[in-house]
C-alpha cells in the first residue's frame, strides 16, 4: 500500500469514527521511536535538519503516528507530536488484544498481527512494540518480514490496524448475534 492510500484510508476512518474534533478531550502520552539529523550541502557549507517520528496514545483504543521536521530537535518532536494527533484513529480491543489475524504491509514491509493468551505481553520488536503500548493492548504476538525501517513498520503495522473490525461490526454485517460471536471469540483466544 502506498503512503498517499494509507493517508487517505486514515482520514476516512477519522471521519467515519467521528474522531475530528476529539483530539484535545484525550489524555495523550507521546514516544519517541527516532529523532535524525541529516545534512545537506551547499556552496556555503552544510546545513543540519532534524526529522523525528512519534507515536501518540492514550492507552485506551486511539492511536496515531506523526512526522516532524525542523532545524531543531524539540521543534521537529513538537512538529510530529501534533502531526500524530490528525492522525489518531480508534482501534478494537477485546479482553486486551485483536479481534482476529491481520497482515499489514507498506513498501517492502509485512507485518502479520495475531491474536493472543492473557498473560503472553506484546511480543513485537523495533517500532512495533509502542504502538500497542499506546493503542491500550496487552497481549498481542506479531512476525515481521522484510524491511525494518521505523517508518515502513509503523505504516504496516497502520495498515493492519485499519483492517481490523470490531465484533459489532462483524455482527452487524453477518446478522450474527453479537453474543455468539463473543462465544465462539472466547473459544479462540483464551
Amino acid at each position: 500500500m502506498g503512503g498517499v492510500d494509507l493517508e487517505r484510508l486514515i482520514d476516512e476512518r477519522r471521519k467515519m469514527q467521528g474522531i475530528v474534533g476529539m483530539e484535545d478531550d484525550l489524555q495523550i502520552e507521546e514516544r519517541l521511536i527516532y529523532a535524525k539529523r541529516t545534512t545537506r550541502v551547499t556552496k556555503g557549507g552544510k546545513r543540519f535538519s532534524f526529522g523525528a517520528l512519534v507515536i501518540v496514545g492514550d492507552k485506551r483504543g486511539f492511536v496515531g503516528f506523526g512526522l516532524g521536521k525542523a532545524r531543531e530537535v524539540p521543534i521537529a518532536i513538537a512538529k510530529a507530536i501534533e502531526d500524530g494527533k490528525k492522525h489518531l484513529i480508534r482501534v478494537p480491543i477485546i479482553n486486551g488484544t485483536v479481534p482476529h489475524d491481520v497482515i499489514g504491509e507498506y513498501g517492502p514491509t509485512q507485518i502479520k498481527v495475531i491474536p493472543a493468551r492473557r498473560g503472553t505481553g506484546i511480543v513485537a520488536g523495533g517500532a512495533a512494540k509502542p504502538i500497542f503500548e499506546l493503542a491500550g493492548y496487552t497481549d498481542v504476538l506479531t512476525k515481521l518480514q522484510g524491511s525494518t525501517n521505523p517508518n515502513n513498520v509503523v505504516r504496516a503495522v497502520f495498515d493492519a490496524l485499519l483492517k481490523l473490525r470490531s465484533l459489532e461490526d462483524v455482527s452487524r454485517e453477518r446478522g450474527v448475534d453479537l453474543e455468539e460471536l463473543q462465544r465462539r471469540y472466547h473459544i479462540y483466544a483464551r
